[in-house]
């Protein structure tokens, strides 16, 4: 079902929401994060919340009823925590909608509207979880409360995917020079700002350690000069996201600092790739991540190949019960 018509219909039988909850492990709760953004910023009224699907299912905040939305996210739409989260969301009285990959899989049997994405074809649609769910809290925002900005998000979503497959195109060098740059460092600290912070932070979990065994620790670059600055010497591996829009000048503050001491820095820059020139800069900050999460999965791509090391081996998960 298109994603406006999701929200139409719900408002009709629910006129008042009060709240939006976003739901999701790893990588998936990740994507969610620039939609919690979103509405954090532009919500005069909604509350909204992201949690980690166990604790959602374990310590569900009280104000879980029916007058809230909950989006739930899975990628193959079986995780059993996310499953049992949005089970638990629908008893509640919420309004469910699930985002997967995977029609028919256990996930969208536990909701009441399902969006179903795509992965496999090309950078872009493994970013269509992520501008979904951004479309999604776009029509909540606007159907409950009104979003000026409105019209200038949805033309920037028409655009992303477009400007995705230029920038990968371009980056398979710099992609290399990082591969062969860090392939033998054991940790790699990764940081962003803005709606791009959880991009930064699914690299290092899921890409780094899930993915290349590679220690990792990512924090937000406004909390770096209140304690993670300390560890800064010449040659400490850190990766960079720096967005084009409002906290750019703190993604700067950190760069100026990592530089000041020679640390080992790689830095992917939205405005490296002309974002500021296909999406409006009354919603640009919402675009950073998509972008950025395209380029930065080529740089993963590299680093594998570098390191003889495969982004689907793994030790543990789907191996052994956990």
């Amino acid at each position: 079902m298109e994603i406006s018509k999701i929200i139409t219909n719900i408002k009709k039988e629910r006129p008042e929401i009060n709240s939006v909850f976003f739901v999701g492990c790893g990588a998936s709760k990740a994507d969610l994060y620039p939609a919690k953004y979103f509405l954090e910023v532009n919500s005069k009224k909604l509350r909204t919340s992201l949690y980690t699907a166990n604790e959602f299912f374990y310590a569900t905040p009280i104000s879980v009823n029916e007058k809230s939305i909950v989006i739930t996210c899975s990628l193959g739409g079986s995780t059993p925590e996310t499953v049992q989260a949005s089970k638990k969301a629908m008893e509640l009285g919420a309004k469910v909608i699930a985002v997967t990959h995977k029609a028919d899989s256990p996930l969208t049997y536990n909701a009441h509207f399902v969006i179903v994405h795509g992965f496999e074809k090309n950078y872009a649609a493994k970013l269509e979880k992520m501008t979904n769910v951004l479309g999604l809290a776009a029509e909540i925002l606007n159907q409950y409360e009104g979003y000026e900005n409105y019209d200038a998000l949805w033309d920037g979503i028409g655009k992303i995917y477009g400007l995705i497959e230029n920038s990968v195109a371009t980056v398979v060098p710099s992609a290399k020079a990082f591969a062969e740059k860090y392939k033998d460092d054991s940790i790699i600290y990764v940081m962003s700002s803005g709606a791009t912070y959880e991009v930064a932070y699914a690299f290092s979990i899921c890409l780094l350690m899930e993915m290349q065994w590679i220690n990792s620790g990512t924090f937000h670059d406004g909390e770096f000069f209140h304690g993670p600055f300390e560890i800064t010497e010449k040659g400490v591996p850190f990766i960079l996201l720096m967005n084009d829009g409002k906290t750019r000048e703190m993604d700067s503050r950190t760069l100026t600092f990592l530089n000041r001491f020679d640390a080992k820095t790689t830095i992917i820059d939205a405005k490296d790739f002309g974002l500021s020139s296909f999406v409006d800069s009354s919603v640009i900050d919402y675009f950073n991540p998509m972008l950025i999460t395209a380029v930065l999965r080529v740089y993963a791509e590299q680093l594998a190949l570098q390191r003889n090391h495969p982004l689907t081996k793994r030790r543990y998960m789907w191996k052994l019960e956990y």
